[in-house]
């Protein structure tokens, strides 16, 4: 099964205390097709400007994502910059230049819309209603937000989450929609707004997924060196929804898996700046980490005491 994918395609410039980088590809749309082009065939939408290089969708298009529903408008593609603190736990946002994105209207061509799985990037709430209202019967769609759309649009976010079947939100964003800062009872919350799942995203400790019969924590993968941790929960979201979309499946085992693929992909992201690394992931390191992961997380039951 295909997944689609629509949101941001940006060019970042980023400073890390691992070095710095001008005009990468960034937007949340390249990190997700690329992590779920490991697992299933993605569709992007999104919309670049007339200086976005065709080399780059090449390079999409090599890693099986299909690119059709990019659009190129006249102007500047949307870009961004950020400078991460010496230790990681802070980010400031040097410039936003919404440029072509400023206007983004997805219109779905019918064979997108027929997506079984959907993945509605970090955009704003009502652009993620009007790609909804195009899909033909869904079989899992998810959307992603931030305490920007929390804060401005709670409304329209409301509107959204009636309609879709899983939120991702890191964990500072949950306790903002929810009021409620202990992640259990932030979780209950949300779910009464209409998901069936939310997942929420911890960061360096990790995420977790709640629904009516799952509550399941992955934590992260400790890598030997962190470099940019710029599309990190993007690259979550597209590994974990192209794992269920590779299984055809809800069900809690693959719920699970699809947290750990999600978490793995993430893990390799966050190595090289931009989507560097994700562009040079073979199966077998993906299967290498996983039997890592596992060692990690892996305990017997056995009573510790009898």
């Amino acid at each position: 099964m295909s997944l689609l994918v629509v949101g941001s395609v940006a060019f970042d410039s980023i400073e890390t205390p691992k070095g710095k980088r001008e005009k990468i590809i960034g937007g949340s749309a390249n990190y997700a097709c690329l992590a779920a082009s490991y697992f299933t065939y993605s569709r992007m939408v999104g919309v670049v400007g007339n200086d976005y290089p065709e080399d780059i969708v090449h390079i999409m298009n090599s890693k099986g994502i299909d690119t059709s529903g990019l659009k190129f408008e006249e102007g500047e593609t949307f870009s961004w910059g950020g400078v991460y603190s010496e230790d990681f736990s802070e980010r400031t946002t040097t410039f936003t230049k919404l440029n072509v994105f400023k206007s983004f209207s997805p219109e779905l061509l019918e064979s997108h819309a027929k997506s079984n799985y959907t993945l509605l990037g970090n955009i704003h709430p009502e652009i993620q209603m009007k790609v909804f209202d195009q899909l033909e019967n869904p079989k899992l769609v998810a959307c992603d937000t931030m305490n920007l759309w929390i804060n401005t649009t709670l409304p329209q976010l409301k509107e959204i989450l009636e309609k879709i079947d899983i939120l991702l939100v890191n964990d500072e964003e949950a306790a903002m929609l929810s009021g409620n800062s202990n992640l259990s009872n932030s979780a209950l919350k949300i779910l009464e707004m209409g998901p069936k799942f939310v997942v929420i995203k911890k960061g360096v400790h990790g995420a977790i997924i709640f629904g009516e019969e799952i509550e399941f924590h992955v934590p992260a993968f400790p890598v030997d060196e962190v470099v940019d941790p710029t599309g990190a929960g993007d690259t979550f979201a597209g590994g974990f929804m192209s794992y269920i979309a590779m299984e055809d499946s809800i069900s809690v085992e693959h719920l699970k898996r699809a947290m750990v693929a999600g978490t793995i992909l993430a893990s390799f992201c966050v190595e090289d700046f931009g989507v560097e690394r994700l562009l040079n992931i073979s199966a077998e390191d993906i299967n290498n980490r996983l039997l890592n992961f596992s060692k990690l997380t892996l305990y017997d039951d056995t009573p510790l005491l009898k």
